[in-house]
């Protein structure tokens, strides 16, 4: 920190401002440097627009980084990550000089990318190329959203922008592409983008694979594209933000040229001042190539600091003016209000679960993506947050919501979103509304194509974020479609990510109470994996409650006459095999019981008692699947069996898939059997 003999003090605006500037610059130089890791070029050449944003129009508090009214910035360019801990360094978020000392170190509070709710004030976790754009709509899509639905002519209680920081990398994704499309087609006004276009990649210039005219691209999508030569002039980057939030009806791009490693002698508009240390002289070199007042690293001058601090007391302002329009609000709408902090808080409806149905035999013999349909619905009548839609795949996922209208350019009051074939655009634009507040969204594809948005399901996973999944056509069950259609690695897949809860149900009232998890699960997204073809009922009275879900597995049908000799475990269509092959077994005098594990996760979680209740040890085991066998042989003990699938599927019908690939009744009873026997 700078002294009282701190040397060239600034005697004009201007030169405070490049003060202000540099400060960015040499923090994020001295960062990366101190940790021999990291990359200082975008920080440095970026310093200029994110001075102008953050203290002429980015309205946020650092003392309260989560007041519901602020706007949200959002760096996509995740490696940039000193760009971002300077700045909320110096605009008094609490994070210390210390803090940034300790960049890219164990447990610090300054990771080598941005981590939502690691580091006070960051947004959303990005680091992924892409992923960030695609955050940035969905916070566009959650306030346009809780805008349409909460705003009255007397007083708009949801009024906030959305920022954010893209390079060269971010726009060469294909997700990038999938989110401005979605944003531009639906009129997102309230968003606003720079391009960071300095032409330089780790490889060296974006021109070896990228020629892109990247201003006539958002053209195509409908956006208002601005053009700045150089970010070094601060009055052009000011003009242009003004004109963007002038632009309500279009989202907007600005196109920022710069120099990547701005001031550095040897290195800057290079590749090497791109992901990696300037090294110990170049950074003494680009220092005095700036007129900076110390060779010390991490220096701060005073005037710099109390400039950008000057923060704090704006922030307050702001907020306080937001507070004043909530108290008019209230008074005039005070239905609404509660309807709203009830939203903010994320509880749900007193009395939503009173809406789950419970099927019977008269209407439960359906596919579960049926039976989640007619479920969803019901819920969605009570839970007025619950918003999505999916992929193109509406009527064959079961997921568009009755009697509510359409999320689109004219009316962005609907619950039901058209997501377009844009499967990874569609997950990473979820996690910018989950992590905007006031909503829970869903989307729903095959499951195939999970693997099209695995990059943000995993995100999402990783930033514990409320939000849902529905995947259908789940298994070989979707018959002639073939193997291109027909997952086999995917559920083994998705039960790896940390935090990810899988639910793959057996019936419709173990759909029901799927759903009812989904919605009372909050620490993680929950995928819901569903059938295509009909399940049959499973008959409460004959077998276990469905309420046994809540604990991921448990004993559906227990043997008869004495312990089991055999335990047999499935999940979803697969568990009706189950069922039979236990009458099977029983036949042959066999005492088998019969598990239901819709969630190995949740199972996971359990006691070591309960486990052991639900599948004692000695006992043998045998699984079955139409998956990847590996997630079950954690289950099934030293001598168990997996009866699962290790090849790709077939075309012909569903029946006659299961038959030749082994999943069937007869297979899982040889097998118990003789496990049994030798036990």
């Amino acid at each position: 920190m700078a002294t009282a003999t701190t040397p060239q003090t600034p005697t004009t605006d201007a030169a405070l401002e490049q003060l202000c500037i540099n400060t960015i610059r040499t923090l994020a130089m001295d960062a990366v440097q101190k940790a021999e890791s990291g990359h200082p070029g975008t920080p440095m050449a970026l310093a200029p627009l994110a001075y102008v944003l953050w203290t002429r129009h980015l309205r946020h508090n650092p003392v309260d980084p989560g007041w519901p009214d602020r706007d949200r910035f959002v760096l996509s360019c995740g490696h940039a990550s000193m760009l971002l801990y300077s700045l909320l360094y110096l605009s008094g978020y609490d994070l210390t000089l210390d803090d940034l000392k300790q960049f890219r170190q164990w447990e610090s509070k300054t990771p080598g990318h941005p981590e939502y709710s690691y580091t006070p004030g960051v947004e959303t976790t990005t680091g992924p190329l892409g992923q960030g754009v695609a955050n940035a709509v969905g916070f566009a899509v959650a306030e346009a959203h809780l805008a349409a639905v909460f705003n009255r002519d007397d007083a708009r209680l949801v009024d906030h922008h959305t920022y954010f920081i893209c390079s060269d990398g971010d726009l060469m994704e294909g997700i990038s592409h999938e989110a401005s499309s979605f944003a531009g087609h639906n009129r997102l006004g309230k968003l606003i983008g720079f391009y960071d276009d300095n032409k330089i990649t780790i490889d060296g210039s974006t021109d070896l694979a990228y020629s892109d005219d990247a201003g006539k691209r958002f053209e195509a999508y409908g956006w208002h594209v601005q053009h700045i030569d150089d970010v070094n002039d601060l009055d052009a980057v000011d003009r242009a933000i003004h004109a963007a939030k002038g632009e309500p009806d279009r989202p907007s791009m600005i196109v920022c040229k710069t120099v990547i490693g701005y001031g550095s002698p040897h290195k800057a508009g290079t590749a090497k001042a791109h992901g990696e240390a300037l090294g110990e002289e170049e950074v003494k070199l680009t220092k005095q190539n700036l007129g900076w007042p110390s060779t010390e690293p991490f220096f701060v001058p005073d005037e710099a600091l109390a400039e950008w601090r000057k923060a704090i007391p704006r922030g307050a302002e702001l907020q306080a003016e937001w507070e004043r329009k909530r108290n008019a609000y209230a008074a005039a709408h005070p239905d609404l209000i509660a309807e709203f902090d009830r939203r903010w808080r994320g509880e749900l409806p007193a009395g939503w679960q009173d809406a789950i149905p419970s099927f019977t035999a008269e209407n439960g013999n359906v596919a579960s993506r049926a039976a989640s349909g007619i479920v969803l619905n019901a819920i969605a009548a009570k839970v007025p947050e619950l918003i999505g839609g999916s992929a193109d795949l509406a009527p064959s996922t079961n997921t568009l919501l009755k009697g509510s209208g359409a999320f689109g350019p004219n009316d962005h009051a609907g619950r039901n979103f058209h997501w377009g074939i844009r499967e990874h655009g569609m997950g990473g634009i979820m996690n910018g509304m989950a992590l905007h507040g006031g909503i829970i969204p869903y989307g729903a594809t095959f499951l195939i194509f999970s693997d099209y948005m695995k990059p943000s399901v995993r995100l999402a996973a990783f930033m514990h974020r409320h939000l849902v999944y529905v995947y259908t056509h789940d298994s070989i069950g979707l018959g002639e479609d073939g193997p291109t259609h027909q997952p086999i690695e995917q559920l083994v897949s998705l039960r790896s990510i940390p935090n990810m809860t899988v639910i793959r149900p057996a019936d419709a009232n173990e759909t029901a109470e799927a759903w009812r998890f989904a919605l009372k699960h909050t620490d993680g997204p929950v995928a819901l994996v569903l059938t295509r073809q009909k399940l049959g009922f499973i008959d409460r009275a004959k077998y276990a409650s469905a309420a046994g879900l809540d604990r991921g597995a448990y004993v559906l049908g227990d043997s008869e006459g004495g312990a089991p000799e055999v335990v047999l475990i499935s999940s979803g269509s697969e568990v009706a095999l189950v069922l039979e092959a236990r009458e099977k077994l029983a036949a042959q005098g066999i005492r088998a019981r019969a598990v239901s594990a819709p969630s190995l996760e949740v199972f996971g979680r359990q006691g070591a008692a309960y486990i052991a209740e639900v599948l004692p040890a000695g006992v043998p085991r045998v699984a079955i699947e139409a998956a990847h066998p590996m997630a079950w042989y954690r289950w099934i003990g030293d001598d168990g069996v997996v009866l699962g699938l290790t090849r790709f599927g077939a075309s012909a019908p569903y029946q006659t898939v299961y038959k030749e690939l082994g999943i069937t009744v007869d297979k899982l009873v040889e097998t118990a059997a003789s496990l049994a026997r030798k036990a």
